[in-house]
Order: structure tokens, then C-alpha cells, then sequence
């Protein structure tokens, strides 16, 4: 019987780790940061050739600084990780079962600024990590891109799905995806706020950053939504191109380009886009509607009447009573 491949015999490369896939959809009991989880993943990185043995392994703290010039954030994020406990789903003795593991073990700073950083992994990690035969593969410059700790969990989700051959979707309960993306404890606990507040800005910088576009779309159970279902395709030549300028250019702007790209393609025959801040307003007031699905409704309804003076408030007044027609 053939042996399945072992993610510990994946190699990184210039542009990208790997990272395992339980470590990719772990649930987060003790919250952590967009910056412990890049801190965490360049940790994994350098470990890797050695990551499954009982070894000590050396960083400079000057890589795990980044832009930063100051040592203080690298130091909270290195005891938030070692008073860190997750959730790994696991196999063991053939059957399911939740492990609980810390994701950093003891550890040496240097007291010097350009000084090292030794750390271990612990022996239950090295065991899980071991034993992985999934994998997410990150573009480092995706991940130093994302500005929001939701968005680069939702960008390691889908890149550890990205190419399954036979899975296109993946449905998560409400519960499970705020675990997964590690929202804190009572922390956007109704969908439209979840929605509003990490969803959709978190889909919308991933699909514009990554070579994947993603969609998240919410199942009912009755009246309330209960489910998510999380659905991936690989971007086209052109859209991948796309992402790629966008990596070149500065963070300035970009979450008002971003906006302007997440409108759907078949709402520019129906006529120019609105104003970034326009779309802004509507997500602000309407938290859980589709807005560009409501945008097109507003254009059937406006089509064949004189032009609007102003586009945007006459948007704006139509949503007004979309939503007071259509509650959610």
C-alpha cells in the first residue's frame, strides 16, 4: 500500500512555506494577533528542516522584526505564543479527536537589539506535525501583504484547499469558522456583524491579493443563519496578473482599490461603478445585505427613468428601502 505524503517532505521555496494543514484550521482558545501569527509562521519556516525533531532552533531577531524598529511587539508576541493553547483536529487510535497543544515551547532572547532568538517546539506539536499529510503552501508576500489577522487565516484555508482534485467547497458551522478564524470570545456574535466586520473584508483582500478567489456564502437553518459555505476556484491568467500588481504596489489606497475590484463583473454593463465610499456607507448601514446584489436591483428599477443628479444618493435612498421592504 503506498504511503500518503507526508507534509514534512515538502520543501519551501523562494517565494513560499509550507505551513501543516492542522496547524491552518486550529482553533484558537487563547486569542492571538495578525502579528503573532506572521511571527509564528516565520518561526515554522525556520524550523523546518528539523521541525519533527527534538532540537533547538536559532532566528535573528532582526527577521522576526519586519518593518518594526523596536524589539518590545517581537517580545509580546513570543509570550503570547507560548501561553497559547489551540485546538488541532487529529487522528488518534483510528478514530477523531480534538488535541490541545501549545504552539511554542521554552525559548532565549538576546538581550542585544541585532542579537538571536532560540525557541523549541513542543513534543505533542512535533508529533501532530509529524504525522500531517496536509499542507497550506504561503506566498511570504501574500502574508506580509493581508492587513487583518481574518484575512490571512481565511488566505491559509483556502490555500490548504486550493488544489484538491475532487472538493470545491467546504460548509462550516458559524461556530467553527469563528474558531478558525479566531474571533474572540463573545466577539461578533450575530452574523451580520461577523459578516461585516472579518468576512467580507477579509474575502475581499484575499481574492485581490492571492491566486485564489474565494466566496463565503450563509445557510439557513429556518430563519437564521447557521452555516457557512466556503467555495474556491484558481484565478484566470489575467486575474492572477492582477493580484501580482498589486502586490508591487505600496499599502496606501489599496483598501480602496480592493473595493473597487470586488464588484462583480456583471454589474459594469449595467453602468460605471459608485464611489468607494459610497459602497463603504451601505455596508456600514446595512450590515448583511449583498450590496452589489442590491446595486443591481437598483439599477432594473432605475432603467428606462431619467438619470439620476446623484448616483450615489440616489443609491443610498433606494437601499434605505430595499432593506426596510426586505429585512433580513
Amino acid at each position: 500500500m503506498k504511503q500518503p505524503y507526508r507534509t514534512v517532505e515538502a520543501r519551501p521555496n523562494a517565494g513560499s512555506m509550507v505551513k501543516p494543514g492542522e496547524l491552518v484550521d486550529l482553533v484558537e482558545v487563547t486569542p492571538l494577533t495578525l502579528a503573532d501569527r506572521r511571527i509564528y509562521n516565520q518561526l515554522l519556516e525556520n524550523a523546518w528542516d528539523a521541525i519533527d525533531r527534538p532540537v533547538t532552533h536559532v532566528i535573528a531577531k532582526s527577521d522576526l522584526r519586519g518593518s518594526h524598529n523596536s524589539n518590545d511587539r517581537v517580545g509580546e508576541s513570543i509570550e503570547r505564543l507560548m501561553t497559547a493553547i489551540v485546538k488541532v483536529r487529529v487522528t488518534h487510535d483510528g478514530e477523531d479527536a480534538i488535541e490541545r497543544v501549545q504552539l511554542l515551547g521554552g525559548n532565549v532572547e538576546s538581550t542585544r537589539r541585532d542579537g538571536l532568538f532560540e525557541y523549541e517546539i513542543p513534543p505533542r506539536l512535533r508529533r501532530v506535525i509529524r504525522d500531517s499529510t496536509v499542507f497550506a503552501r504561503l506566498q511570504r508576500e501574500v502574508m506580509f501583504a493581508l492587513s487583518s489577522k481574518y484575512a490571512l487565516t481565511l488566505y491559509e484555508m483556502v490555500q490548504k484547499r486550493g488544489n484538491l482534485k475532487y472538493r470545491a467547497s467546504e460548509k462550516f458551522s458559524l461556530e467553527d469558522l469563528r474558531g478558525a478564524l479566531g474571533v474572540p470570545q463573545g466577539k461578533l456574535s450575530t452574523w451580520s456583524n461577523l459578516k461585516l466586520r472579518a468576512l467580507d473584508p477579509a474575502t475581499e483582500e484575499v481574492n485581490a491579493l492571492s491566486d485564489f478567489m474565494v466566496a463565503l456564502d450563509p445557510v439557513k437553518t429556518g430563519r437564521r443563519v447557521t452555516h457557512v459555505e466556503m467555495r474556491w476556484w484558481r484565478k484566470d491568467a489575467g486575474s492572477s496578473a492582477e493580484a501580482e500588481r498589486e502586490l508591487s504596489f505600496s499599502k496606501v489606497g489599496r483598501k480602496t482599490r480592493v473595493a473597487e475590484k470586488a464588484r462583480p463583473a456583471w454589474l459594469d454593463a449595467r453602468g460605471a461603478a459608485l464611489r468607494a465610499e459610497t459602497y463603504e456607507t451601505a455596508r456600514l448601514r446595512h450590515p448583511g445585505y449583498d450590496i452589489y446584489f442590491v446595486e443591481g436591483a437598483w439599477r432594473d428599477w432605475a432603467a428606462g427613468k431619467a438619470p439620476a443628479q446623484d448616483p450615489d444618493r440616489a443609491f443610498l435612498a433606494f437601499f434605505r428601502s430595499y432593506a426596510e421592504k426586505n429585512p433580513l
